[in-house]
């Protein structure tokens, strides 16, 4: 009998994770059956800078998966996350082609490709588009266009984007581990794909994960993505201030971190290192709201994910600083079983088996043509390694 399986793969700045699921039949959710996790080497803020050590992690973390699930791993689904992760976004528009005004799908599209050339693109790639609003011969529309009349179609569109060669960086080591991209899907959609309510994406919420060197901040409203953005700073920032400010070793520091405290370290001193450094980060988050118009406007408040989501206190932290509800992202893909992927770290990878739901309707046309230049890219690459 054929298996219905499906892999994600999420290449941390810290740590590489494998998830492997198989879909049962009657099941909304796919049963996990294999897992495999191991310290990423060669990667800075999200970005390769040593593919061969890239490479490394990705084989270890595929290994220790497929052990678990016996089966051998050729294709998988890959997350996207780092520095240079952005959501840019972008007008555009057409006049209806119909003699009678009467709109198409193919003026909707026009106007969405118009948005698109009209984004200065530079170093970066499309990675999924998201049409934001509307409007017909100056009106807003809400809900379906195609059959309406009209003669102007204007569309405002958020397209993710992410450096290309960044992107051909990483998907030459995942491809010299010899994993096949089925698709690249940006982090944050892949994890508010099993942590955020529906309810939660219409009355306005911001999902934040933070990373080992990255934060994202993820923005939605009336049940869109309107904003995406990455900052350079994450929880081993913390764990570098803490090693510094107590002279200790970055392993005992992240203990500390974590709430491994000891006696012969001050509480209230580590409590003051430990939100210096947070406050830098929703300081950041805080501006980025206020430049999209969203800076305590959000009633359904942050979601923090992630490994940095551990910190005890920062729930609390990030009321008392933002002014928003802030809670700890979860998941109900696991019903009530005790699992290590109730860790939001590893939401990534578990957001990619589901990634039909909302990773844009830009991905599939587009990346088919991506993923054709970047295996040329690649192939070329690695034919100049080859003695």
């Amino acid at each position: 009998m054929i298996r219905n399986i499906s892999v994600g793969i999420d290449v941390g700045s810290s740590a590489t994770r494998v998830v492997v699921g198989e879909f049962l039949k009657g099941e909304k959710n796919p049963k996990i059956v294999g897992i495999g996790e191991a310290p990423t080497l060669g990667l800075r803020h999200g970005y390769v800078v040593n593919s061969n050590l890239a490479t490394m992690s990705v084989k270890n973390a595929v290994s220790m998966a497929e052990k678990t699930v016996g089966v051998k791993i050729k294709r998988a689904f890959i997350s996207l996350s780092g520095a240079t992760l952005r959501g840019e976004m972008s007008s555009g528009g057409t006049i209806v082609s119909k003699a009678d005004g009467e709109v198409t799908n193919l003026d909707v599209n026009k106007a969405l490709q118009d948005c698109e050339d009209n984004l200065n693109l530079g170093n970066k790639k499309i990675i999924h588009m998201y049409p934001v609003s509307f409007r017909l011969d100056g009106k807003e529309v809400l809900g379906r266009l195609e059959g309406m009349r009209g003669t102007k179609l204007e569309a405002k569109a958020l397209f993710v984007t992410y450096s290309v060669v960044h992107l051909e960086d990483l998907l030459g080591a995942i491809a010299e581990a010899g994993i096949e991209a089925v698709d690249v899907i940006a982090s944050p959609i892949a994890i508010n794909n099993i942590v955020l309510s529906e309810r939660q994406k219409i009355v306005g919420v911001a999902l934040v994960d933070i990373g080992a060197e990255t934060t994202s901040l993820s923005v939605f409203e009336n049940g869109m993505l309107v904003s995406i953005f990455s900052f350079s700073i994450g929880s081993s920032d913390i764990t570098n201030d803490i090693a510094l400010g107590f002279k200790i070793p970055l392993e005992k520091a992240e203990g500390l971190k974590l709430g491994n405290t000891g006696e012969e370290f001050s509480k209230k001193k580590l409590d003051e290192v430990i939100e210096a450094r947070l406050c830098d980060i929703f300081e950041s988050i805080d501006n980025h709201l206020k430049k999209i118009k969203r800076s305590e406007l959000l009633p359904a408040g942050i979601v923090f994910v992630g490994g940095g989501a551990n910190i005890a206190g920062l729930p609390e932290l990030s009321k008392s600083i933002l002014k928003l509800p802030s809670s700890l992202g979860t998941t109900e893909i696991f019903g009530n079983v005790k699992t290590k992927l109730r860790d939001s770290s590893w939401f990534a990878a578990l957001g990619l088996l589901t990634p039909g739901k909302d990773t844009g309707n830009y991905s599939e046309n587009s990346f088919k043509n991506l993923f054709r230049d970047l295996k040329n890219t690649i192939k070329s690459s690695i034919k100049q390694l080859m003695p």
